[in-house]
């Protein structure tokens, strides 16, 4: 369930992380209330008696030393080997390295209890970095300049969850599975990559591992899909299912819930309207990560869709002028701030669309959408939670599921008709095409149109010539006579004023000869 997403440093943020994370709830991790409220651990995840967010034992603060300790050794070291072709070896290597408290000769000293650094793939990683335009020091910039910010309670799944400081990774612990599971899934995924950079598939950066306390620690880094500098005022997480897919109590009581399937059919019955260019971007790129997926038969997969409504947020924006009261809790983007990598407009679109200049506001890639009210939209998108393979235990529950309820409608489904069901609900429901708007027709000019009008009607059987944007009238009864261009002079002329009117009375069956044509 390894997956893309953003977080939230504080309660009052609207972004949300992804996959079996759900919004950042008004108890921030950390917090008296949180200490005292949450008693049991949730998966791996749980609280030391200070309050601090463990995972396997291990402070949250320790891990996010330890993360960013391993990341500048292992990027450092990559810069003295060689630029190369990825070698199918490649997938396979791992390598490690010893952080003793104390320091070496390789690694500096630290005050966190000794550890062991992992590092999956690396020549594969760094290929894969570079393919998304992210240079190794903008990599150690981001993630290794300043400490990692952590979601506050990340949902059941039991994962934590950090970004990077400048907003644009994320840091997300997985299981043991979904490690090995990813690594199998390299060389498809390295490929898929080569082939086609246009995506909704999660970006991985890199795979890790700290070992701490004898306990393994595996942690991806990923694309985040929903920067926090953007306020989502809504936010869905959907499957394509209909079965018991709608936000629990609980989460609606969350600032910003993370809805699903049926509050989407419920809130936008028209679905978010697409212009027809970024629809069919979009309607192919997701036909091409479903067959993508169902080819590795992976299923239980789900569209992260958050919404920024551009009209709500400037009605926002005046009423904390007029109050005075600025949002001092929320991260303002710089003038002019973008995405650097893989934004929702460049994953449908490539590059050469993805940062063109849009007819909104957006700064940080966000998809141009309008509902059926007019409201103008933009949406972020991404496919997440794609570590879930139909293996043995998907196919018990599948069947267990079924035997209660309508199997089609469940969300655990054989690969072919989860990626075929995912793709009819996304492309028919979430997202429409704007419909072409009719091309009125040229306005008739001058007598133009009463002289087709007239003819259609069988009110007599005079013509006109077109010439510029004048109708110059013929003799109706003589067909076999072509019509007379009248010269400069004869238009300049008051006869040219008589030809005219004469014409155009004639093409309405009341002249039935044209002075000018004779």
């Amino acid at each position: 369930m390894a997956t893309a997403g953003t977080v939230s440093s504080g309660p009052t943020s609207s972004s949300g992380s992804t996959g079996n994370r759900k919004m950042a709830s008004s108890e921030g991790v950390g917090s008296s209330s949180s200490s005292q409220t949450i008693k049991k651990t949730i998966g791996h995840r749980g609280l030391d008696p200070t309050g601090e967010t463990t995972y396997k034992k291990t402070t949250s603060s320790a891990l996010k030393g330890a993360i960013q300790l391993g990341i500048t050794h292992t990027v450092g070291s990559l810069s003295h080997k060689p630029e190369r072709d990825v070698l199918m070896q490649d997938f396979e290597v791992v390598e490690s390295i010893f952080f003793p408290s104390e320091g070496s000769n390789l690694t500096p000293a630290h005050h966190y209890s000794d550890f062991r650094f992992k590092t999956y793939a690396p020549i594969a990683f760094r290929y894969f970095r570079e393919m998304f335009g992210i240079r190794p020091d903008d990599y150690l910039y981001s993630l290794c300049n300043e400490e990692l910010i952590e979601l506050s309670n990340s949902g059941a799944s039991g994962s934590l969850f950090y970004v990077s400081s400048d907003d644009e990774f994320i840091i997300k612990t997985v299981q043991h599975k979904e490690a090995e599971f990813l690594q199998k899934l390299l060389p498809g995924y390295f490929m898929n990559l080569n082939q086609n950079k246009r995506t909704l598939l999660p970006k991985f950066y890199g795979l890790y591992c700290v070992q701490a306390g004898g306990k393994n620690i595996r942690i991806a880094v990923m694309n985040n899909l929903l920067p926090c500098a953007v306020r989502m005022h809504l936010k869905y997480d959907m499957k394509g299912s209909t079965y018991k897919r709608r936000a629990s109590a609980k989460e609606r009581e969350k600032e910003v819930p993370t809805f699903k399937d049926l509050d989407f059919i419920q809130d936008l019955p028209d679905g978010l309207l697409l212009d027809p260019d970024n629809y069919n971007a979009l309607s192919k790129t997701i036909q091409r990560d479903c067959l993508l997926l169902q080819s590795f038969k992976i299923m239980d997969y789900s569209m992260l869709v958050g919404i920024h409504n551009l009209e709500q947020a400037a009605r926002e924006r005046a009423g904390e002028e007029a109050t005075g009261a600025a949002d001092q809790k929320r991260p303002a983007p710089p003038q002019g701030q973008k995405s650097l990598y893989c934004t929702a407009i460049e994953a449908i679109q490539g590059n050469a669309h993805g940062t063109r200049a849009l007819d909104t506001e957006d700064q940080m890639g966000g998809i141009p959408a309008r509902t059926a009210k007019g409201e103008r939209m933009l949406v972020y998108i991404g496919i997440i939670d794609i570590l879930q393979s139909y293996r043995f235990a998907k196919k018990i529950e599948h069947s267990w599921k079924a035997l209660v309820h309508d199997g089609d409608t469940v969300s655990v489904h054989r690969p072919g008709f989860y990626a075929d069901r995912f793709q009819k609900f996304m492309c028919n429901t979430v997202f429409k095409k704007i419909p072409l708007k009719t091309s009125p027709s040229k306005k008739s000019r001058g007598t133009l149109g009463g002289v087709r009008r007239a003819n259609a009607a069988g009110a007599g059987p005079s013509l006109g010539l077109l010439e510029g944007t004048k109708v110059y009238g013929v003799q109706s009864e003589r067909p076999d006579l072509l019509p007379k261009t009248p010269t400069h002079d004869e238009v300049t002329t008051k006869s040219g004023d008589t030809t005219l009117s004469n014409s155009s009375l004639g093409s309405l069956g009341l002249v039935t000869t044209s002075p000018s044509v004779r």
